[in-house]
């Protein structure tokens, strides 16, 4: 026994001794050890547990990961200090640490503000507009009453309306006559300037009859405004489809059937004109004619009557927010270029956020749900129909991505045609803008029955804001003030403006005995 506590007292003095001259290697020594203390080899493991590594094996390897992490923590704190902290991070957290090491911005400084993320103030502008929002109506419930009725949908009225309804179901008659004229020149039955003669006298007519309808008799302006946007859709129509075989005609004339075959052109899209075509280029959610288009492969049924049922809430809500504060607004207001400018720019102002809910309702319901729905019940492939305008750094943007069925046929029908004639591209920008702002003026004015041409001078207007907006952008490098720029001439100011000039001018016109 004396022999046995002789020997591991030497031995205890040894490794004493070799600590002494190199305290490194034991201590990384000895981790290993208690590592593989507390991490078996696999075999170990199963012969220690006796499962397979699939099962409880899995278990106690990831106790020992947890074991390792404990120990070197501990072993941090060992060799840290009382903080726990070593190396690098126990001198970062000195007193006697710089605080300040770089030159930062303050997040909302004009070099900063664009590159933070702004969602927590998103969020609070939208708490704000929940609240402001429940006051208002609150507020005109409390003031009005419930003043939606049954007569917004129907009433006495729109049985006098008939006329109007026998020109919508009339108006097909155009686009066969439009069809038979172009089977005739598809079979060289009539010379090209007789073609585009022709085409021009039906595209006309189908315009000018709806147009003769209204102003002949005493219709609702809904009705009458329903009726125009139909004609004007169908006049659009009608000029894609003309134009189209017209290119058509053309390119066979000029190409060979080999250089067809070889080249990029679609033989698809350059057939001649048929029935079918045409009437599915009518009920297609496009005014872009060509001979095929892109099909989805079926019909979504439960994703159609889902739509149905947003289209209805979200027409529903429109008729609220026109009567029960569109409605109030205009009738306690005055002319706003001749009554005081203060109540004017006040009625502005209160009249703006209806209008803006009206217009967006307007939107979703008609591009997003509507559109949709006839391009699903279609198997309507291409159903870009806008884009992120609500984004647009300038009104040319906007433009351009709003209404993506209009913005294609203008720069299919009328900006590049005057492009290809030799006309600059600001000549050709304004002719599009002028075609853009005569139709809104008919399709606002003739349902109105005056001609004061505010919505004409609204469209033209946009022009000088192309030009301010890209040059706001240009130098402030910011998409930011050209956005605010178009939302408060759109929204704020634009929109309002031309609904009180024309409810004053409707009103005053049937004052007059």
């Amino acid at each position: 026994m004396a022999n046995a506590l002789d020997h591991n007292k030497t031995q205890s003095q040894t490794q004493t001794q070799t600590q002494t001259q190199n305290p490194t290697q034991p201590e990384s020594q000895s981790d290993k050890a208690s590592i593989r203390h507390r991490h078996p080899s696999r075999g170990e493991e199963e012969a220690s547990s006796g499962f397979d590594s699939s099962g409880m094996g899995t278990t106690v390897s990831d106790s020992g990961r947890r074991d390792q992490d404990a120990d070197s923590k501990e072993a941090r704190k060992t060799r840290g200090g009382a903080d726990g902290l070593s190396g690098p991070e126990l001198l970062h957290f000195r007193a006697s640490a710089p605080a300040h090491r770089r030159i930062r911005e303050s997040p909302l400084s004009n070099e900063a503000i664009f590159r933070q993320s702004h969602a927590g103030l998103l969020n609070l502008c939208i708490v704000v507009l929940v609240a402001v929002n429940s006051r208002l109506i609150i507020e005109n419930i409390m003031k009005y009453g419930l003043l939606i009725r049954a007569g917004f949908w129907f009433s006495a009225r729109s049985l006098r309306d008939w006329p109007l309804l026998m020109c919508c179901l009339s108006l097909p008659i155009f686009p066969i006559t439009s069809f038979l004229v172009e089977k005739l020149a598809e079979r060289k039955r009539l010379p090209e300037p007789v073609v585009v003669l022709f085409q021009i006298i039906i595209t006309s007519g189908a315009i000018a009859y709806p147009i003769i309808v209204i102003l002949k008799c005493d219709s609702a302006v809904l009705s009458g405004f329903v009726l125009m946007f139909v004609a004007c859709i169908l006049w659009m129509k009608l000029v894609s489809y003309a134009h189209t075989n017209y290119d058509i005609r053309a390119l066979s004339k000029s190409i060979d059937k080999d250089t067809l075959t070889n080249s990029s052109f679609d033989i698809e899209n350059l057939k001649g004109p048929t029935f079918k075509s045409l009437v599915y280029f009518l009920l297609a959610p496009t005014l872009c004619y060509q001979p095929s288009y892109p099909r989805a492969a079926s019909i979504r049924k439960g994703w159609v009557l889902r739509q149905l049922v947003k289209c209805i809430i979200f027409t529903g809500l429109m008729g609220f927010i026109i009567e029960q504060y569109i409605n109030p607004i205009v009738q306690n207001s005055q002319h706003p270029l001749k009554g005081n400018l203060l109540n004017a720019i006040e009625r502005v102002l209160k009249l703006s956020v209806p209008t803006l809910y009206v217009w967006l309702c307007m939107f979703y319901c008609f591009f997003h749900l509507w559109l949709n729905i006839l391009a699903e019940l279609l198997q309507f492939g291409d159903r870009e129909f806008y884009k992120d305008w609500w984004n647009a750094k300038t009104v040319e943007e906007y433009w351009r991505m709003w209404n993506m069925p209009v913005h294609k046929w203008m720069i299919r029908h009328i900006y590049f045609p005057c492009i290809r004639h030799g006309l600059p591209k600001g000549a050709a920008l304004l002719i599009s803008f002028l075609v853009s702002a005569l139709f809104h003026e008919i399709v606002v004015g003739v349902p109105c029955h005056i001609f004061k041409f505010w919505a004409f001078i609204g469209i033209m207007f946009q022009i000088p804001l192309v030009f301010l907006t890209k040059y706001l952008q240009d130098k402030f490098r910011s998409s930011m003030v050209g956005n605010m720029i178009f939302w408060f001439f759109f929204s704020i100011l634009g929109q309002p403006m031309c609904v009180l000039l024309y409810y004053h001018d409707v009103m005053n016109r049937k004052s007059r005995p």
